[in-house]
């Protein structure tokens, strides 16, 4: 077992920093979560939050990846801050917390990395994490660097499962919805109108810029912040191989941004 060295402790520090430039200055601050600006996980938040199918009850997300570079960026720990987890796992953690609105108040990680392979000297190759929720809603998630690349998502409600596979790609991304039929379950494979991701984020910043509005939903730089605390924590949790308590929030969606009009 090979327990990761947290995120750099001067991270939670810079990026309250740019928040508190920006608010002095007044400038926008945005975070690139171009998850939240894509119609499938949009359409799919709108499923969790109006209990479409009853409500949540378990999630499940992976974002893996095979680096074949130990030279790069990515395994330089100055660089990276952390492995598999910041770069990718990030990707479960903020769709999750875009889709339910709640911060976990309860958090657990382990770590993996290959003996001598050179790519995981500095960083994680592997975590595992659960979050848990006020609601009581559980969420298993799983990012690593050594395997074949993988991106899905699955919620379970009381009458469905639904998700997405692939997801958190840039493009060709594909939802799935299961239903009862009769004593058997129909997979329903809903079709979209493409988006770009990138294009999208970029004329809301557009917007805000122009118009002096805030970043809405779930990217303003606060977003980010809560995001690294989390993934602290989840560090923290792998090291000392335990459970770590988080605050308990009830309030929905308390570091997003104003709804758009």
């Amino acid at each position: 077992m090979s327990c990761a060295k947290s995120l750099c402790p001067h991270h939670l520090k810079i990026v309250k920093s740019m928040i508190d430039t920006c608010k002095k200055s007044d400038r926008k601050l945005m975070i690139a979560y171009r998850m939240q600006y894509e119609p499938i996980n949009h359409h799919i938040k709108n499923l969790v939050r109006n209990q479409t199918y009853g409500k949540v009850k378990m999630i499940e997300a992976n974002n893996g990846q095979n680096q074949d570079d130990p030279n790069q960026w990515r395994q330089k720990k100055d660089l990276a801050g952390g492995g598999a987890l910041p770069d990718i796992g990030i990707y479960c953690l903020n769709t999750i917390r875009a889709m339910l609105g709640e911060e976990p108040n309860q958090v657990f990680a382990t770590t993996f990395s290959t003996t001598g392979d050179p790519r995981f000297t500095e960083v994680e190759e592997n975590i595992a994490f659960q979050l848990q929720f006020p609601s009581g809603i559980i969420a298993f998630c799983g990012a690593g660097y050594g395997y074949h690349k993988s991106r899905q998502y699955s919620i379970f409600a009381e009458r469905a499962w639904f998700g997405m596979e692939p997801a958190f790609s840039y493009t060709n991304l594909q939802m799935q919805l299961s239903v009862p039929s009769g004593k058997n379950k129909l997979l329903q494979m809903p079709t979209f109108a493409p988006a770009n991701q990138f294009a999208l984020e970029l004329d809301h910043m557009a917007d805000c810029i122009a118009n002096n509005k805030q970043p809405h939903t779930h990217t303003p730089g606060e977003e980010g912040l809560q995001d690294q605390k989390i993934m602290e924590a989840l560090y923290l949790s792998a090291q000392q191989r335990r459970p770590i308590i988080l605050s308990t929030i009830t309030a929905l969606d308390t570091t997003c941004g104003p709804k758009p009009v």
